[in-house]
């Protein structure tokens, strides 16, 4: 029975090497019948890509192929289009260029710098967010002339907002209604030094016309006299700043504000802050328990020292003395690498500050650090500090200002010429 495809003998085959053939000689270079579709395989590329084999006679393949060169690429399994391309490749890896270090160098620092200006805007406009801009100053009326530098007015108020039964208990503060202004000063910024003058709380001022913060209706002054808080507790920090002007002829710039439970929050916030207490000082009023000495005092503590006046020989101007040196040095402590290079310390310093801080409606962040930096030139000694001058005690028990000097201060902070006056 003939198995072979049809038209296909054994006769037919002929004399070929192989099974059923009767020649006892090797075949010649063997042409497969192969199916081809599409056109015809440009020269010596085989048909559709395979490459050409190559015959062989006694082992040794046409074309002066050997055996080696027959089995490039067979054995290893690349067969079609994905050997080496030669012999003496195989296996082998042409070596990785050296790395671009100047090129990866500068990709990191462009990457840095990115990051770092991301952050800085992102932080300057949550802090900005932050700001309580609760004081209009275009309320205030008749005011006097803006001269050179910059003037802020300071206000330490005993404000109990917020403030828990136990915070009170724990910090000293009393529970009365309302707000009130423990501390004032004036702090002038400028190109000859700066100089921070505080206002006694109880120092002698007259009420002058003012427009009502809330109202709007219109206030004639009376030539009525009182102590300088009692325009604050009268109607806020826009009759304070009023006051303030047209007692001292001074143009404020921008008004700041902080309460009780703030203050004690920022001090807490950078880890306390260092002063050199002067002598013992004990008050069951304010709370205050104090040995002579350098030591670093935490928020409660703080407080009841800037708020300690009748433990002091001077009363309220050394207690002034004790606000302008305890505040200083919190901006020196603010001011410092270890707080500003420190997110863990800066932002919760910020938040604590910036919550609790009421400003006027055209201070900006600018303006806030230019304040503290002044602050922490006064406490570096860059700058001055000093109580208003006072002349005694006006007929009403009031504390007086000496006019003839605060009228030569006023002169020297508006031309912004270094201060000469003295003050108590």
């Amino acid at each position: 029975m003939n198995d072979w495809p049809q038209a296909w003998s054994d006769d037919n085959r002929g004399n070929r090497y192989g099974r059923g053939s009767a020649s006892a000689q090797p075949e010649g270079a063997r042409v497969m019948r192969q199916v081809r579709r599409g056109p015809t395989a440009p020269p010596g590329q085989g048909y559709g890509g395979v490459p050409p084999q190559p015959s062989y006679v006694n082992g040794q393949g046409h074309g002066g192929y050997d055996d080696d060169a027959y089995d490039d690429g067979y054995n290893t399994g690349q067969v079609y289009g994905g050997g080496s391309g030669g012999s003496g490749g195989r296996g082998m890896r042409e070596p990785r260029p050296a790395p671009n270090w100047r090129r990866r160098i500068k990709v990191t620092s462009i990457t840095v710098v990115t990051l770092l200006l991301v952050t800085t805007v992102a932080t300057y406009f949550w802090a900005d967010s932050k700001l309580n801009r609760e004081v209009d100053l275009s309320k205030v009326i008749e005011r006097p002339e803006a001269g050179e530098g910059t003037n802020y007015l300071i206000v330490g108020s005993d404000s109990r907002e917020g403030m828990t039964a136990d915070q009170k208990k724990e910090l000293h503060t009393g529970s009365a209604e309302g707000k009130r202004t423990d501390s004032m000063m004036i702090l002038h910024v400028g190109g000859n030094g700066d100089t921070l003058v505080s206002l006694p709380r109880d120092s002698n001022v007259t009420i002058p016309s003012f427009k009502g913060s809330d109202s709007g209706k219109f206030y004639e002054g009376t030539g009525r006299q009182v102590k300088l808080n009692a325009a604050y507790a009268e109607d806020g920090p826009e009759l304070l700043v009023r006051t303030v002007e047209a007692n001292t002829g001074l143009h404020i710039d921008h008004y700041v504000e902080i309460g009780f439970a703030g203050f004690a929050n920022i001090v807490d916030s950078v880890g306390g802050v260092e002063i050199d207490i002067p002598r013992d000082i004990k008050d069951s009023k304010s709370g205050a328990d104090f040995k002579k000495g350098k030591q670093t005092l935490n928020g409660e503590e703080s407080l009841a020292f800037v708020r300690t006046r009748y433990a002091l020989p001077g009363s309220d101007l050394d207690r002034t003395k004790n606000q302008q040196k305890f505040l200083s040095a919190l901006a020196n402590q603010v001011a410092t690498p270890s707080t500003v290079l420190n997110p863990f310390k800066l932002y919760p310093t910020m938040g604590a500050g910036l919550d609790s801080l009421i400003v006027d409606k055209d201070m900006g962040l600018w303006d806030l650090a230019s304040m503290f930096w002044a602050m922490k030139g006064v406490s570096s000694g860059e700058g001055k500090s000093m109580n208003m001058p006072l002349s005694g005690n006006s007929p009403n028990g009031n504390l007086q200002w000496d006019r003839a000097k605060v009228k030569q201060l006023v002169e020297q902070l508006k031309n912004d010429e270094a201060v000469t006056v003295s003050g108590n």
